[in-house]
């Protein structure tokens, strides 16, 4: 949109909505204010300002402000010319490819809405608000309340359940701006319309615009922040401080979808210290999703040894055969078809897609709720799937398109070095300190919420070590339940007595020649704890033809050394290993 006649004048004073007084060749004018918003942080005496002369000599008011200089920022004033700076975009093709029609000033429901716009078979209602309101690089819409503006959402929402195209369309008329959020100060109402709208699935865009002091075109597309202002200005902090603090981790060298899926699987439920030997051990073995997707079950679960949670193990295989199966070996690289993967959930899979593949979706795990829920002071139970649907959409929001990755690793790791569990929290070295609302109450012990989880069942066991000086008998798990399809000692419920020991062990038709007390242990599950005492029963040989009623089939005779290199078998039996 181009203007003609434009003047340079300096602003002076505002007499009300619409008239406001500008020096103009040393001369006191009286000129018509185009946009009727406060515009009190534009409009200051002193101000740099453009005008446009009327091409009627005889109105009464023959200036119009059009635009004013805000440090070195032009600022369009002009609220009628959104809407055609909107209909230019439209015309050349960025909504439709190819435009049918449009229509300014349409009815529809009891609104009326700026344009309508055919084109590839589509019918869309657009609203279009200009936005001159900025502070600190941030756009806010609306300066004064409008109950006109929640109105028009609530017509777009109901446009959109109808099977219209909506789309609300905020015109930023300036240039080099950092984001766009709804003015929670001014109207909450019209932030909360504005999330709904978004929740029904009506498009929000925000484009800045170019502006000089006789032009104005709409430029390029602007960040939309409906759900945390407060998170977006973390995210440069965020980035910048993992790029100089992230720790030297095997996973982070030759980043590829493999490397990360494995180690971000193993990272589950265990730390990273404690990872780093299995994951150079697993990759070793198992390099590619090939000889994932064709290894040995008890191979795999051998590797997998120690790190518990053994269905991951057995997940990660049926999802290498997925990948082979579909993809031709090739790992997917959209976060759906990554989600649809077996043993692969949100966070995964948001980790996969913005580290290796720069997509823009989170990965949120226990330390990035802490992280989030200090720094907003939220007390949600983050163990509520909203919360966790609430802490993505906020986060997919705020990730920059330029860095998904360095920011969701920031987050991650920022959780697990600085903002730590149950001790005090490295405050001090934070880069985000000065914007965490836990921080400033100074209750940041009080986050995350999460509601107290339910006692663990007890169970007693009696671990018993049978064998002689070749053999130890071990059995397999059954296929399905706690610790399926891996070998343990065999035991009993219960707490035994030496003596019970000893008749248990005659009752298998084994001959006892020594028994010696172990030591007790307990392992604790997520859901379950054992607490187990433990015998060595030295026998004079280990029978081959016990009854089957009493020894399964599963039961197997190995030899000592097999157990460490063969028999997969979990640490909740570590104490008893030989």
């Amino acid at each position: 949109m181009k203007y003609e006649r434009i003047e340079k004048a300096v602003f002076l004073e505002r007499e009300n909505r619409f008239v406001a007084y500008v020096e103009l060749e040393g001369k006191r004018e009286k000129v018509h204010v185009k946009n009727t918003g406060r515009c009190e942080e534009l409009l200051i005496p002193g101000a740099e300002v453009y005008l446009q002369k009327s091409e009627n000599e005889k109105r009464a008011t023959l200036w119009d402000l059009i635009a004013v200089k805000k440090g070195e920022r032009l600022v369009n004033l002009d609220s009628q010319i959104p809407n055609r700076c909107v209909e230019e975009w439209l015309q050349t093709g960025n909504l439709f490819k190819e435009i049918q029609c449009i229509r300014p000033e349409i009815t529809y429901g009891d609104s009326r809405l700026d344009l309508y716009a055919e084109g590839e078979g589509k019918k869309a209602f657009i609203e279009v608000k200009g936005v001159t309101l900025e502070e600190d690089g941030v756009c806010l819409f609306p300066d004064a309340p409008s109950e006109r503006a929640v109105r028009h959402i609530e017509e777009l929402i109901k446009a959109k359940k109808e099977g219209y195209e909506a789309i609300l369309f905020f015109v930023i008329q300036m240039k080099e701006v950092r984001y766009f959020t709804p003015n929670q100060k001014t109207q909450p109402e019209f932030a909360e319309a504005l999330k709904r709208a978004k929740a029904a699935g009506v498009k929000i865009l925000a484009y800045d615009c170019e502006v000089s002091k006789d032009e104005i075109r709409i430029c390029d597309p602007v960040d939309v922040v409906l759900e945390s202002p407060q998170m977006k200005e973390t995210v440069p902090l965020i980035v910048e401080w993992y790029r100089k603090n992230r720790r030297d981790l095997p996973w982070r060298k030759n980043i590829n979808a493999y490397r990360v899926w494995i180690s971000e699987i193993m990272l589950q439920q265990t730390r990273v210290e404690a990872v780093k030997p299995y994951y150079e051990r697993f990759l070793s073995e198992l390099p590619d999703i090939e000889t994932l997707a064709n290894v040995e079950e008890d191979k795999l679960l051998k590797l997998w040894e120690g790190l518990g949670y053994y269905n991951r193990a057995r997940n990660l295989k049926l999802a290498a055969q997925q990948i082979m199966e579909q993809y031709g070996g090739k790992f997917p690289e959209t976060y759906e078809k990554i989600r649809e993967l077996k043993g692969i959930g949100n966070y995964t899979a948001g980790a996969i897609g913005s580290f290796v593949y720069d997509l823009q979706k989170p990965a949120v795990d226990g330390n990035v709720f802490r992280v989030v829920s200090r720094i907003l002071e939220d007390a949600d139970d983050i163990l509520k799937a909203s919360t966790r649907k609430k802490v993505e959409s906020l986060l997919e929001e705020v990730i920059p398109k330029e860095s998904p990755g360095d920011f969701n690793q920031g987050l991650i790791e920022l959780g697990a070095i600085v903002c730590l569990p149950g001790g005090e929290p490295k405050c001090e070295i934070c880069p985000v300190s000065h914007l965490c609302l836990a921080h400033r109450d100074g209750c940041e012990l009080e986050y995350p919420v999460k509601k107290k989880a339910k006692e663990r069942r007890v169970e007693k066991k009696t671990i018993l070590r049978f064998c002689d000086n070749e053999e130890v008998a071990i059995r397999k798990r059954p296929d399905t339940g706690l610790l399926a399809g891996l070998y343990e000692f065999p035991n009993v419920e219960g707490h035994l007595k030496q003596k019970e020991v000893i008749e248990y062990a005659k009752s298998l038709g084994l001959t006892p020649v020594r028994v010696k007390k172990l030591p007790d242990a307990k392992h604790i599950f997520s859901h379950v704890e054992w607490q187990m005492k433990g015998y060595e029963v030295i026998v004079d040989e280990l029978e081959r033809e016990l009854d089957q009623k009493i020894w399964s089939e599963q039961v197997i005779f190995a030899e000592k050394e097999e157990l460490e290199k063969k028999y997969p078998m979990p640490s909740a039996f570590a104490a008893y290993q030989l």
